[in-house]
């Protein structure tokens, strides 16, 4: 018997929030939909859900109280649906603990694979596997080697900091500052350094490097290395 993943929805446009449920359903998942944030605590404290859909605007509080309290008791992936113009949310919605957003509007396909690497992620947390493998790209955490198509590529030691990051949070926007702290250990350092390092990554590990497939941008607030099958 297969196991359910129970997905909480919670969006107050019950449009939006029916749609979802529905595309959900149809995905696989038991899809659970609330439009307040009081019926958010009370569901999840009853289905226990394996990911949680979050608008952050509701009738009766802050999306992000919800983050917070989840944080406090475990790792659920929360994938964030924000507006299109809200970086600040998004940087808010991160620090308090979220592990992705979606901009509004937002393509269906695109919600669900942003789900997916969230859950996938969320497993290989829970096993800390070292090794992260994406399209043609085989990441050893533990060794520091990487290896595209079966062979070894030569990083330095600070492109591997940066790539090290983006691959303990596959699929994940990592905000720039994090990758500063990490890579430089300061969230001060100069980002164009950042920029200079990833575009050394994509000539080093992109088919092509001027149409990154691998490590995108999120305009105005990070990286991401994208979770892909091994034939793309």
């Amino acid at each position: 018997m297969a196991i359910e993943t129970t997905i909480l929805v919670v969006e107050d446009d019950a449009s939006l929030r029916r749609s979802l449920e529905v595309t959900l359903k149809a995905a696989g998942y038991v899809a659970v939909g609330v439009g307040t944030l009081a019926d958010a605590r009370r569901m999840r404290a009853h289905y226990k859900p394996q990911a949680i859909l979050l608008d952050l605007g509701l009738p009766d509080g802050d999306g992000l109280d919800l983050i917070g309290a989840v944080r406090a008791d475990d790792l659920t992936p929360i994938v964030v649906l924000t507006a299109r113009d809200a970086e600040h949310l998004k940087v808010l919605a991160l620090d308090a603990g979220a592990d992705d957003y979606v901009t509004k509007p937002f393509g269906l396909e695109e919600l669900l694979a942003r789900l997916r690497a969230a859950l996938r992620h969320a497993v290989q947390a829970a096993g800390s596997a070292p090794i992260v493998r994406t399209g043609p790209l085989e990441i050893d955490l533990g060794a520091r080697m990487v290896k595209r198509y079966g062979s070894e590529v030569e990083l330095s030691p600070k492109e591997f900091e940066v790539l090290a990051i983006l691959a303990s949070r596959l699929g994940k926007v990592v905000r720039h500052q994090e990758l500063l702290k990490a890579a430089w250990g300061s969230e001060r350092a100069d980002i164009q350094y950042l920029r200079v390092y990833v575009s050394q990554l994509r000539a080093k590990l992109e088919r092509d490097p001027q149409r990154s497939a691998l490590i995108v941008s999120d305009h105005g607030v990070g990286y991401r290395l994208m979770a892909v099958s091994s034939t793309q």
